[in-house]
């Protein structure tokens, strides 16, 4: 696994029949038994075929589903921030078995053949939407019962880790016109979710500049632009700066260069927020696909 070996301890309580009762009948978050908090994931995805292509991103999530298995344990519900769900306001998607959405184009039929039938949770949608605001209104999320699904940013990730599909998955969609201090806040209300056995994965790059991406270029190739912009990123991460992610944007022509629009870094800030105090972040897959795709991961414990 590239940049060493992940080691994740406090994970929670295994799912078992009657947590999953629970969750199903859950009216809110404090009708499910506490457990230990679990991590927090920021995922570095990358191109589509990452999900189905044997590569050292695709080893990566295995080897993470593998090692989260080995402790016996395993989230109850995962919550997964996209960096391809963009809506007005705050959603979650609140159907009972949500679709494999295929959000891309030109790429083989194998791609499109996948699916990852992982079930949802409408009582767990109601449950979070029910404990979390939405920071420029104060309104509770909305609830999408029908037109979304779990998106490539989503179930290329997850499929590597819980090949299974056993794991109810919600989605939580992204505002993409509001401030980046905003989407952080989202994420300090999220923290709450990681000891009620809910698995927070944020999906999307720290780099992600597909318009200057050369195909040709290995995994450790990448511009210098891309570098410097990955290196503050993981800076303010490891110094435990989370707030000064807001802040990106004023990095100027390089922040520019790195995120000609940002919606695949935002995922960071939900997962950055959801951290606890003293929490220790541990990075892997710290390399670049593309020379413009940052695909460095953290898992925060």
């Amino acid at each position: 696994m590239a940049g060493g070996a992940l080691s994740v301890t406090a994970l929670g309580t295994y799912m078992s029949t009657s947590a999953s009762a629970s969750l199903s009948a859950a009216a809110g978050l404090a009708d499910l038994p506490a457990t230990e908090r679990l991590p927090v994931l920021f995922l570095g995805h990358g191109s589509p075929m990452n999900a189905i292509e044997d590569n050292t991103w695709r080893r990566s999530w295995q080897a993470l589903g593998q090692e989260l298995r080995a402790q016996g344990t395993q989230p109850r519900l995962i919550l997964c921030i996209s960096a391809h769900w963009l809506t007005p306001g705050w959603q979650l998607t609140a159907m009972s078995r949500p679709p494999t959405i295929h959000d891309f184009g030109g790429f083989p039929q194998a791609l499109f053949d996948q699916q990852y039938p992982a079930p949802g949770s409408p009582a767990m949608a109601r449950a979070i939407s029910g404990a979390v605001r939405q920071p420029d209104s104060g309104r509770a999320l909305g609830l999408d019962e029908r037109e979304w699904g779990l998106d490539h940013g989503t179930w290329s990730v997850l499929k590597p880790m819980y090949p299974a599909a056993d794991i109810p998955v919600i989605q939580l969609s992204m505002d993409y016109r509001r401030p980046a201090a905003e989407h952080f806040a989202v994420g300090r209300q999220l923290a709450q979710l990681r000891e009620r056995g809910v698995l927070i994965v944020g999906s999307g790059n720290i780099v992600h500049s597909l318009r200057t991406m050369r195909r040709d270029a290995a995994d450790n190739q990448a511009y210098e632009w891309a570098i410097e912009f990955d290196r503050i990123t993981a800076e303010h991460i490891a110094q435990g700066r989370l707030e000064a992610l807001n802040d990106f944007q004023q990095l100027g022509a390089v922040a520019q260069m790195a995120h000609p629009s940002w919606e695949h870094y935002l995922p960071l800030l939900y997962t950055a927020g959801a951290v606890g105090e003293g929490e220790a972040p541990r990075f892997f897959n710290d390399g670049f696909q593309g020379a413009s795709i940052s695909m460095r991961s953290v898992v925060w414990r």
